[in-house]
């Protein structure tokens, strides 16, 4: 099967697989570091450590080092390290496809903020998440970043969580991709954000990158009309995959 019909098939079915207790996100981040085996799990989009609080709670103890460019959460997210000596925090940057300045649009919630303008669907099911405000950030590829702030040539577990900035992201990644075994990726099954690409498209990209899907949760719901917009994905190289 290909991307388009794994994905059309996983939703399908949604209802009666992804809601079991092995589907939530920890019994994925379970299975997926248990065929991984990652030496070190890179979290780009932290905010304050969510992910990471996630990663232990389902027994990973690696090393993990944490990526986030706003001011605040940077902040938050260092503080919650501290104590976790194999939980390293990167400096304050954002990463992409290549070294710049650039606005980022804060968000109320903090965790939605993104460069890309918020389109009303994404507004409406989440009013919450409206932008309050912009901040200049420093923008790197994590291909340059990474090998200075830990130096090393294990294979990575990479989630990114960017708010429609993935596919940015991986492109200024390509120098550490043959390292990665896993991907975990936000996806949108429609633009949440404008300029956005689609889950579809990412999907695709990334088994053009070597990588096919392990499994999907979903995310982001509009309530009122009881559809999905975001899930994660799951993605193995395709040597674990089989």
């Amino acid at each position: 099967m290909n991307v388009k019909s794994i994905v059309k098939e996983a939703f399908r079915r949604a209802g009666v697989d992804i809601r079991g207790i092995k589907h939530t996100e920890q019994g994925i981040l379970s299975a997926l570091l248990a065929r991984s085996r990652p030496g070190l799990v890179v979290d780009v989009g932290a905010n304050s450590g969510q992910y990471v609080r996630r990663l232990r709670s389902c027994g990973y103890r690696g090393r993990v080092v944490s990526f986030e460019p706003l001011a605040q959460a940077h902040t938050q997210l260092t503080a919650n390290a501290l104590g976790d000596p194999n939980w390293l925090v990167a400096p304050r940057v954002a990463l992409g496809r290549e070294r710049c300045h650039q606005l980022i649009n804060v968000a109320a919630n903090s965790v939605s903020s993104s460069f890309l303008p918020m389109r009303s669907v994404h507004a409406e099911a989440a009013p919450h998440a409206a932008y309050c405000g912009r901040e200049d950030v420093q923008v790197e590829r994590l291909d340059s970043v990474l090998p200075e702030v830990c130096p090393g040539k294990e294979e990575l577990l990479l989630k990114i969580d960017t708010q429609g900035y993935e596919v940015e992201v991986l492109h200024g990644a390509t120098g550490i991709l043959p390292r990665v075994a896993a991907l975990q990726l936000e996806l949108s099954l429609i633009p949440v954000y404008e300029g956005a690409p689609t889950l579809t498209a990412v999907a695709s990209l990334v088994e053009d990158l070597g990588f096919e899907l392990f499994h999907l949760l979903p995310g982001l719901v509009d309530d009122q009309r009881g559809r999905l917009l975001q899930a994660d994905g799951f993605f193995v190289r395709r040597e674990h995959g089989t």
